[in-house]
C-alpha cells in the first residue's frame, strides 16, 4: 500500500511565533554596552580555557603568572570571567594592579563572576559575547578546555583564516593538550581531505611555558 504523504503544519512548527520583539532591543543594549567596556582598554590580551578546577594547580599557577607579566607590560586581561582558568588570568592581573576584566555569561546552571574583576560585563546571548571577545584584543590564549573553549577558539580561527578580524597571534598553551588537534588539522583536514590551506596552520602557535608564550605576544603583538 503507498504511503501516506506527511505534511507539516507551518502553524505548529513556526519556531518564530515565541519570539518577543523586545529581544531585538535586549541585544542592541548588549553589543553597545559591550563596545562601550572594550574602547576603554587600547591594549589587551584575551584568556579562555576551562572554569573547571579539575585541571589542576601547576596550569592555574601558570596561567595567573603569565596574566601578571602581561597586565606589567601594559595588558589588560580579559577572559570569560567565571572559574578555572579564567579566574586564574583575572587574578594575575588583579595582583599586578592592572585591568582585568570579565565578559561573563548567563547560564541556566549559575556561573557566577570571580572575584578578581575590576570590570566586566555578563550577557544573555552567547553570541553577542563572542562578539565582544572576537574584537577584544591584540593576542588568544587558549588553554585547555571543553567545548565552549573549542568553539571560541574555533570561531576566532575561522574570522582569521577569512580575514575578518585582522591577523593577531593566536596561542595554545600546553603542547599535551592541543598538539592531537593539531595532527589532526595537518594528517586529516590538510593531507587527507583538503579542507583546508597550509597557510591555515600558521594561524596558531602552541607554546608550552609561560616564558614562551610571554615571549611570543611581546614579539608578535604591534602595540
Amino acid at each position: 500500500m503507498e504511503e501516506e504523504l506527511r505534511v507539516c503544519d507551518p502553524e505548529k512548527t513556526d519556531h518564530t511565533k515565541d519570539m518577543e520583539t523586545w529581544r531585538i532591543f535586549k541585544i542592541m543594549a548588549e553589543f553597545i554596552e559591550g563596545f562601550t567596556l572594550l574602547r576603554r582598554y587600547k591594549l589587551a590580551v584575551t584568556f579562555f580555557g576551562s572554569a573547571r578546577s579539575q585541571l589542576g594547580p601547576e596550569i592555574y599557577n601558570q596561567t595567573t603568572e603569565l596574566a601578571k607579566r602581561l597586565s606589567e607590560s601594559g595588558f589588560a586581561i580579559i577572559t570569560g570571567g567565571a572559574a578555572g582558568i579564567m579566574e586564574a588570568g583575572n587574578k594575575g592581573a588583579y595582583e599586578a594592579g592592572g585591568a582585568s576584566i570579565g565578559l561573563n555569561i548567563k547560564l541556566p546552571s549559575e556561573q557566577g563572576v570571580n572575584r578578581y574583576l575590576t570590570d566586566g560585563q555578563t550577557y544573555n546571548y552567547f553570541f553577542t559575547r563572542k562578539v565582544m571577545l572576537s574584537f577584544a584584543s591584540e593576542a588568544y590564549i587558549f588553554f585547555p578546555g571543553g567545548f565552549g573553549t573549542l568553539d571560541e577558539f574555533f570561531e576566532i580561527l575561522t574570522l582569521s583564516q577569512t580575514h575578518k578580524i585582522k591577523r593577531i597571534p593566536i596561542l595554545l598553551y600546553g603542547r599535551d593538550y592541543w598538539e592531537p588537534f593539531t595532527k589532526i588539522f595537518e594528517e586529516h583536514l590538510l593531507n587527507r581531505y583538503h579542507t583546508i590551506s597550509k597557510g591555515d596552520l600558521s594561524l596558531y602557535a602552541i607554546v608550552d611555558s609561560v616564558e614562551e608564550a610571554y615571549d611570543t605576544v611581546i614579539r608578535d603583538v604591534r602595540c
